[in-house]
């Protein structure tokens, strides 16, 4: 498939979404949204990909929202609703959320690769991400107090979640604009790299997972890891280990397992996200927008 304002290209089992409007630093508008939900839509179609990494062209991650309407940019009554932004309720729904709750669903591990400043939507749009890298030259900015407006994409559960209440009160109350370093001290980020190794060291990451690892393995894992965090006792932990650990014990992808650390041999998992997830797969219920 053909995009406008990302590409994606699948190699040894890993696809690099890139977001691509490097002339507005990949300001994010409704278009890139429509795109990028449709690639990861693909992803996790498609047994060949085993992770995922998004980066962005040029000298930006993500700008932030494309301001080019002006002061009526964040007015939906004077834009008007958008297609597939509508509620039961009447109030639109936010877009760079619809983008997060979509990779909050995706079977497929995902790495930020941020390779320059990652504002706004910029910035939120990772936070459901698995884990972040940082380039020397990333910068990151909450800046919704100072746009008149408060934070999206669902960044007011994930944020906290991944950085603490009190780091992210911090960085949301000032909207200030930070460098990498400060985003690795505050937990935002798991590395620094130099500009050049940025993408060599997302690669490394989604390589690994993509050679050594069972896919069903990694799809549970993700989820349980994920939606434990809003679990109110560790008893519903319990509940959904000894399921994943019962199913899987019993899988083919087991057997392969344990039998290639005897024979001291490489691993090839034949389990397939596609097919084989066990039937308790999905174990939640959808949640609904009203």
């Amino acid at each position: 498939m053909s995009y406008e304002t990302i590409t994606c290209e699948v190699e040894d089992g890993v696809l690099t979404l890139t977001l691509n409007r490097p002339e507005i630093l990949n300001a994010f508008n409704g278009t890139m949204m429509t795109e990028m939900i449709a690639a990861l839509d693909e992803a996790d179609a498609n047994d060949d990909v085993r992770a995922i990494i998004v980066t962005g062209a040029g000298r930006g991650f993500c700008a932030g929202a494309d301001l080019s309407s002006g002061g009526d940019t964040f007015n939906a009554d004077a834009r008007g609703t958008q297609p597939g932004r509508e509620s039961a309720s009447g109030i639109p729904r936010d877009g760079g959320g619809l983008l997060t709750l979509r990779i909050f669903e995706l079977k497929k591990p995902i790495i930020a690769a941020i390779n320059g400043p990652a504002v706004g939507v910029g910035a939120t749009m990772t936070l459901p991400m698995d884990i972040r890298l940082a380039s020397e030259n990333a910068k990151f900015g909450f800046v919704f107090a100072r746009r008149g407006i408060v934070p999206e994409a669902c960044s007011s559960y994930f944020l906290p979640r991944v950085v603490g209440i009190s780091q992210a009160l911090d960085w949301c109350y000032s909207g200030r604009v930070f460098p990498a370093e400060e985003a690795l001290a505050g937990g935002l980020v798991k590395a620094v790299h130099p500009a050049d190794g940025l993408l060599p060291a997302a690669r490394a990451i989604a390589a690994d997972i993509s050679a050594n690892t069972s896919a069903i393995s990694v799809t549970l894992i993700r989820q349980m890891m994920w939606r434990m965090l809003g679990a109110d006792h560790p008893m519903e932990a319990h509940k959904i280990d000894s399921r994943g650990v019962y199913y899987t014990g019993r899988s083919d992808d087991a057997r392969e397992g344990v039998s290639a650390f005897l024979e001291k041999r490489p691993a090839s998992f034949p389990g397939r996200v596609s097919n084989d997830l066990p039937d308790y797969y999905p174990w939640w219920e959808p949640r609904k927008f009203s």
